[in-house]
Formats: C-alpha cells, structure tokens, sequence
C-alpha cells in the first residue's frame, strides 16, 4: 500500500515536469506560441469547444494569428490572419499541400487517393486535372446548364402550387442542389417528385444521410493512438467502412449501367448525342477511359464522382439557406436585388446564369453570405512535408495546417463592422479584389476546383426565386440565425419561409400541372 500511495503521489509531479519541459522545449525550438498547459496524451484537446472554429478563434485572439497546438499526439498549426495564410498558401503552398490521412479518409477517401484527400504529387496532380479540364471546365458547365435550368423550374413550380404554405427552405435546397449535381454527374434524378428509379433512389439518399451523420463526426484514434490500442473507437470505423462499401457498390452500379447501355453514338460537335442530349460527366470519363485505360479506371471514376456529389451539395445548399435568411431579417436587402433584377431582366423571362454578372446587388449577397457564415469555418486540413518558416517560427514536418476562415472574415480590423450584414460594401469591388481577407473557397493549389459550379448553382436559384416570389418570414420574429454545432457552418434551425408567386411565374406558365420530365439519360 505505501508503495501504491507513492505511486500516486509521483503521478502530479511527473504531469508537472512533463508540462513544464514540454513549454521550455518549445521556446527553445522557436514553435509558434502555444496555450498553456499542453497535458500527457491528450495535449489541448482538453480546450477544444464546440464550434471549433469560435475556439480557436478564441485562442488566437489571445497568442496571435500563429498558434501551435498538440491535438493529441498530432501537431497543429492554427493560421487565422490574411497574412499568415497567404505564407502558408504561396510561399509555403508545396510544402503544406498534403493532406493528413486520418480514418475518414481511409475509406471515404479511398485510401487517401481520391482528389481532396490525395496528397501532393503526380497522381494528385492527375486528378486535378482531369477535374479542372474534363469535368469543371466553363465549356462543360455551359453545356450542361440547362440542367441546372429545369430544376430551378421544377421547384419554383413546386412553391408555386404551395403558395402561402410554410415551405422548409433547407430540404427544397437540398432537392434541389443534389438533383442538379445528380443529373449532371449520372443523369439522373433522385430526390422530390418524378425519380427515375424509386429503389435506387431510396438507397442512394439511405446511403448519402448515413454518409453525412459519419462524416461529420471526429475520431480521437486519429489523435491519440492509444485509443485504437485499446480497441476503441472501431464501432465507428466499421460504420464508416461498411457505409463506404455501400456507396461505392452503388456508383459501381451506375457505372456498370452506363458501360452496357447501347446509346446513339451519333455526335455533334458540341459533345451532345445524335439526339441532342448533352453527354453526362460520367459518359465523358468513360470515353476518356477507352482510350486511356489506367488513368481513368472505374475506381478514379468512383472516387471523382462521389468527390464532385460532396463537394457541390451541402456547401451550395448551406450558403443558400444563409443567404435567404439574411434576407428574409432584412427585406430592403431583398427589395434592393428584387428591383434590380426587374429592371435588368425584366417580366417576360426567367433570369438565367449570365444574368447574375449584369446583378450587383446579388453578387454583394452571395459574397456576404460567403463571408459572415463560410461554408466551410475552417479550411480542409493541409500536412507540411517538411520544416518550414511560418510568421517567422518554426514548423516541423508533419504539422497539420488548419485555416481559421470564420475567423478572417469576421475579424474587425479587416471588415468594418463584421457581424453587420452588408451586401454593399462588395458592390463596388469584385471578391477576387479581396484576396486572402475573403477565400472561402480556399485558395492555392488545393483550392476548391468546384469554385465556379457552386457560384452557377447560388447564384441562379436565388435570383430566380427572388425575380419569382414575394417572400415573407411565417411570423413577426426574424429568422434564428443561430449556428449548428457541426464542423460544417449549418443552421442549427431549418429555414422556414412563405411565399407568393409574382406575376411572372403565371406569365410564364411555370406553374402548370403538367409532369415535369427532366432529360433522361435512357
């Protein structure tokens, strides 16, 4: 028993030392300025608060806009100035261009290979490629707009028939932007009314919500070793694996479908089919795979494919369900883009995609939004490959890179009353003018490649249904604007709203009864 009792007795001493040691070792190795205490095994962890973008904001706010943190036995630099992210992203971009492998992105990442979680190199490199020219390319967007035309028909004819009903915004975004994607990526449609394949459907929304729940939840095995040591935390990683054999048997599938359909071979020059419908993105790799077998095998499909479904959903339907509620706590913001869009447009059309560059007052909206609740608070997480200088201190190899973008664009020494929505001060300056005060779509050479996708999509569904609806809150009350507590920036509230056709839905006869039937890819 007294050797017990000494035991315990040396345990505090022992946790003081390490402690201690740990903050003189770093002084003395030039790290950036770290919280104090950095405890055994677990390191900050201990400090971190959900969101974990305010926490860290308010870390920074306290040691500087460099911060060293220990998430277990993980290094992490935390950035949360324009200047030190601009270091990071230019100076330092190939040195911080990996990616941390974490048990995520084991599976959904297909073992690290896919395009976001890929690190740097030639296969990277590839993928890039492949996305920027032959899938994200401004050709190829143009010619598949008229999906993303009909499907904003198809839910202003929706509300239309719902007027004066309380209308849940978030899931008409989410219908919507996947039904788009969907369509564009596989032709075909999966959500709402007029699905093309109900037990396919059913399987791929089962798959795509248990995919979300999973992904948006931490592992402390990525952190702290000793956890998977001890066996836990596998229950998670086993959903995660089994979650990801799904989703990958069912793209498998559609590409399997597509391999054996006999399609009009007939082309024009515009890439579309002999009976003038526009190739999929998926019928362009497959091409691309005839010819270049290796590069552009079914697993590269798959991993592209479900990148591209990820990417362009839940960021674009988030910002519009943060933009829309802005606007709802400040009608003279709507009115203002109401009127213009009357005045630029006119009665006798709906709005389409190139309109949104003759619209000021919407491109002040999205790049507000875009500022005050970035769809993503903190920027994917980069891995140096080797030792650095950031602000001036030293950076190990191997230090995970996290970019505190909710923090830049709501720091008030950059934006003149940041908490204040104010879709005017970009009206008189493109966002590309901002540089790194405003990226929320990151920046660099891992940049989001579906930048200009997203803004399409945004920009095209709110203005039309601004240009077709009156639109009010259900109450007196302004909108909760209350944030989720998720890694992604989401309302912790679903948007609710009415609304009330103008006259130019009747006008143009959106609002019929007729079956919507959006081109099909059979």
């Amino acid at each position: 028993m007294e050797v017990l009792g000494s035991i315990f007795l040396y345990i505090p001493l022992f946790v003081v030392l390490y402690m201690l040691t740990g903050q003189l070792l770093h002084k003395i190795r030039n790290l950036p300025p770290t919280p104090f205490p950095s405890l055994p095994i677990i390191g900050h962890l201990h400090l971190l608060k959900k969101p974990i973008y305010r926490t860290l904001a308010d870390i920074s706010n306290r040691y500087g806009p460099v911060v060293f943190l220990r998430f277990g036995s993980r290094k992490v630099l935390v950035v949360s100035s324009p200047s030190a992210a601009e270091e990071c992203l230019t100076k330092n971009d190939v040195i911080f261009a990996n990616r941390p492998r974490l048990i995520i992105t084991k599976w959904f990442g297909y073992n690290n290979t896919n395009l976001v979680w890929s690190s740097y190199g030639d296969h990277w490199r590839n993928l890039r490629r492949i996305s920027t020219v032959e899938v994200l390319s401004t050709h190829r967007l143009q010619m598949l707009s008229t999906v993303r035309l009909e499907e904003v028909k198809s839910l202003i004819r929706k509300l239309a028939n719902g007027e004066n009903q309380v209308h849940n915004m978030k899931n008409a975004f989410f219908d919507l932007t996947y039904n788009v994607m969907l369509r564009m990526l596989v032709g075909k449609r999966f959500y709402g009314e007029n699905v093309e394949d109900a037990d396919d459907a059913k399987r791929f929304r089962e798959l795509q919500a248990e995919s979300t729940q999973l992904g948006g939840k931490s592992n402390l095995r990525d952190f702290i070793p000793l956890v998977s040591w001890l066996g836990f935390g596998s229950t998670t990683e086993n959903k995660i694996m089994k979650c990801h054999k799904g989703r990958d048997a069912f793209i498998q599938n559609l590409i399997d479908q597509h391999k054996k359909r006999v399609v009009d071979q007939t082309e024009t020059a515009n890439n579309s089919f002999g009976d003038g419908r526009k190739k999929t993105m998926i019928e362009v790799l497959l091409e691309l795979q005839e010819y270049e077998p290796e590069q552009y095998n079914d697993e590269t499909i798959k991993a592209l494919l479900l990148v591209l479904l990820a990417a362009g959903t839940e960021t674009t339907v988030t910002t519009m369900e943060w933009a829309l509620s802005l606007m709802l706590n400040h009608p003279e913001v709507l009115k203002k883009l109401q009127n213009e869009i009357d005045n630029k447009v006119g009665h006798n059309r709906l709005m389409d995609e190139s309109d949104v560059a003759d619209l000021p007052s919407l491109r002040g909206i999205i790049n507000e939004t875009l500022r005050m609740y970035p769809p993503a608070p903190l920027m994917i997480p980069h891995e140096s490959s080797k030792d650095c200088t950031v602000g001036g201190y030293h950076i190990p190899r191997g230090t995970m890179l996290q970019v505190n973008l909710w923090a830049i664009h709501n720091d008030p020494t950059i934006w003149a009353h940041p908490k204040k929505f104010d879709p005017c001060r970009f009206e008189r300056l493109g966002s590309e003018k901002y540089g790194f005060n405003l990226m929320p779509f990151g920046s660099g050479r891992r940049g989001c490649p579906g930048e200009g996708l997203g803004l399409r999509v945004i920009g095209l569904v709110l203005g039309s249904l601004i240009q077709c609806f009156e639109w009010e809150r259900p109450s007196e009350e302004l909108v909760d604007m209350t944030e989720g507590n998720s890694i992604s920036m989401s309302k912790a509230q679903y948007l609710q709203a009415k609304c009330r056709p103008r006259p130019i839905v009747h006008r143009l006869h959106l609002s019929d009864h007729t079956k919507f039937n959006p081109c099909a890819i059979d």
